[in-house]
């Protein structure tokens, strides 16, 4: 099953990126044997400033036709790691070929596409910035496929 975030606005090098490129780095390496990944990220920009409506607009381009959609937003459901984990393999198991994740900008995601979404996750009731949120994604996604194999660094 084919992973890609998609999200608004470019992260540029730092730390951040560094974190990214690593956590999902090793999800590909460890999902593989899963049939997970692989992981890519779809960054959108709305250069004209139109707000949520527009990045909505350019997020659903984004999104690969026929991809189970979830959305990264506070009013989802909390999950844990390995609620996450079988989530992600339940979706794997029924034959999903692609899932996207989905990240919006600083206002969060427009209404209309949070409601056609299947499934709508948070990292917990407080607001985190967006692009630490796709640090947070890309652990969890490796932390869930070390989790479905049996490795060690899950521990509860």
């Amino acid at each position: 099953m084919r992973v890609h975030i998609c999200v608004v606005g470019r992260l540029r090098a730092g730390p951040e990126k560094d974190l990214i490129d690593d956590y999902l780095k090793r999800f590909d390496r460890t999902g593989r044997a899963l049939g997970l990944g692989p992981a890519q990220i779809l960054e959108v920009e709305d250069k004209k400033n139109g707000g949520m409506a527009a990045e909505a607009a350019l997020l659903r381009r984004a999104i690969p036709d026929g991809s189970l959609i979830c959305v990264l937003d506070e009013r989802g459901r909390v999950e844990s790691s390995p609620d996450f984990a079988n989530r992600l393999g339940g979706w794997r198991d029924q034959g999903r070929g692609d899932v996207a994740f989905v990240i919006g900008g600083a206002d969060g995601i427009a209404k209309d596409l949070r409601k056609d979404a299947d499934h709508a996750l948070s990292f917990g009731k407080m607001v985190w910035p967006h692009m630490m949120v796709r640090v947070m994604l890309a652990e969890q996604l490796y932390r869930a496929a070390s989790i479905l194999s049996g490795g060690p660094y899950h521990r509860v």
